[in-house]
């Protein structure tokens, strides 16, 4: 990954950390499309969080990937209450911008 995906991978991030978590999918379990809305969003998190800080590994890059792949699958069946749509979509390009980085290294 390059200086300026680096950037807009921290970027996005950002804007993540500050965007509350849609009041509709808060305090019950959601599932789309059989994905767990809720596990779906921490564990991109987690992927992205880790790769703009320490060595991206294959296993972190493997469990990203099925992130990506599940995300993708899920957009389409969105309800858009709540900013949700726009989380997920933010969700899938910074899981996409991670996967690309493979294993960079640490920022």
């Amino acid at each position: 990954m390059n200086e300026s995906e680096r950037d807009l991978l921290a970027r996005l991030w950002e804007e993540h950390m500050r965007m509350p978590f849609p009041p509709n999918m808060r305090g019950r379990e959601i599932e789309i499309e059989g994905e767990d809305m809720v596990y779906l969003d921490a564990s991109i998190a987690i992927g992205v969080s880790s790769s703009l800080s320490e060595p991206f590994d294959v296993k972190r890059r493997d469990a990203l990937l099925r992130c990506l792949a599940a995300v993708e699958k899920v957009l389409p069946s969105i309800d858009d209450e709540g900013g949700a749509i726009e989380r997920y979509e933010r969700l899938r390009e910074m899981a996409a911008l991670a996967v690309e980085s493979g294993n960079d290294g640490p920022r």
